[in-house]
């Protein structure tokens, strides 16, 4: 269906602006007349625009999406209201795409749709969770206060992902430079030294000969080893998309030394964090179990969450259930029990995640710490080997000389 800009007069005489979907433009003013609203202009989105962050499923990128709900909960803590705090902010954005999402959703809310139902018509942008707290905090009447949670818990997930990233830079940086020249050495620096060797006649130390042969069997197969890995990789992404697979291969990780504890790790603070802000917003527990299992990325954690959440309902507490699924960090589960046995269970939630974040950088900073003088050992080794397989000939050959 198409989308319509539009600009009309509210009964005070104000200008309202937004956009909205409509068959016609004539459709699209019986709209707004329905609503109370005086159309001074509709103009139809050119379709490229229209089409902004729901074509091929692509939405905000989660910066912007952060930045937005920061400014909404500020505008909206200084007594803003929703529509007016919604198009300030749409005025202000400096992204076409971030403009247009955020004007379909003042035209959802000036429609009479809950802030919630008008971010549900975007759900590549806005996820189910960030949907869900909105709905608690319209339902509760604490909506810029979720906001603010919600900004603090988005900013906090986005700080964490650029600090992921950039400790893994630098080991994927050496490991692509490696594969790059040992690839370059074995198939064009290698066979010129062979082409030398030959000609002298002069028997090979063994070490030289080995590194002949396997230069020789990759250039011969080169295409089958590139066959494998495409097939391999093709069969890897099709498999992860069954759950089972996924599960099979994630518990596979939990168990890895090291990678298992961070993992864990990054998905406890990520349930603890979701659980808090739910928690404090007023949600009840189980909703807050519930919406917080679906942030879970492992499998077997997610399971788990799902298995606390059924034993809660049953009358369990939650620090117990936690302890029996085995899975989460103790240290999370005490600080669990603790806050409900002093009712103070959203701010331990806090503190337990941002404990489980700390513990993730220290572990991160610890296995990127590992990682690198292995690759440099490992690559200082291939080196050597590949040094003295081609200087050992020559220096038998100087000595034949002498």
């Amino acid at each position: 269906m198409p989308a319509y800009r539009y600009e009309a007069l509210d009964a005070a005489g104000r200008s309202r602006f937004g956009s909205l979907d409509a068959p016609t433009p004539r459709a699209a003013r019986d709209a707004l007349r329905a609503q109370g609203l005086a159309p001074v202009d509709v103009t139809a989105e050119p379709a490229g625009r229209a089409a902004a962050g729901t074509r091929w499923g692509r939405g905000l990128p989660a910066d912007e999406v952060s930045l937005v709900t920061r400014q909404l909960a500020t505008l909206l803590v200084s007594g803003t209201p929703l529509e007016q705090a919604l198009g300030a902010v749409a005025q202000q954005a400096e992204q076409p795409r971030t403009r247009q999402s955020l004007e379909r959703v003042r035209a959802g809310v000036v429609g009479g749709q809950s802030l919630a139902q008008a971010l549900a018509a975007q759900p590549q942008t806005y996820s189910s969770l960030y949907r869900g707290l909105v709905a608690v905090g319209g339902e509760t009447g604490q909506l810029a206060a979720v906001l603010a949670r919600l900004a603090d818990y988005l900013e906090a997930r986005q700080a964490l992902k650029q600090k992921i990233g950039l400790a893994l830079i630098y080991p994927v940086l050496v490991a692509v430079i490696a594969v790059a020249v040992i690839t370059a050495l074995m198939f064009y620096v290698v066979p010129q030294v062979v082409a030398v060797f030959q000609q002298s006649r002069q028997a090979l130390p063994w070490l030289t000969q080995a590194l002949i042969a396997f230069s020789a069997f990759l250039r011969a197969s080169w295409m089958i080893w590139l066959a494998a890995v495409v097939v391999g990789t093709l069969v890897l992404v099709l498999g992860w998309r069954r759950e089972p697979f996924r599960a099979r291969c994630q518990r596979a990780l939990l168990g890895t030394p090291g990678i298992g504890r961070l993992l864990g790790g990054l998905d406890t603070a990520r349930f603890a964090s979701t659980l808090a802000i739910l928690v404090a917003s007023g949600a009840p527990l189980l909703r807050a179990l519930d919406a917080a299992s679906g942030v879970l990325w492992l499998v077997p954690m997610r399971s788990a969450a799902l298995e606390v959440a059924e034993r809660v309902r049953q009358g369990v507490s939650l620090s117990r259930s936690l302890a029996e699924a085995k899975i989460f960090p103790p240290l999370f589960v005490h600080l669990v029990a603790s806050g409900e046995a002093s009712g103070q269970l959203p701010a331990l939630l806090e503190r337990a995640s941002a404990q489980q974040e700390r513990e993730v950088e220290r572990r991160l900073a610890w296995l990127t710490g590992l990682i690198e003088p292995v690759m440099i050992v490992l690559l200082g080794g291939i080196v050597l080997v590949l040094v003295l397989a081609v200087m050992l000939p020559i220096v038998s050959m100087n000595q034949l000389i002498r």
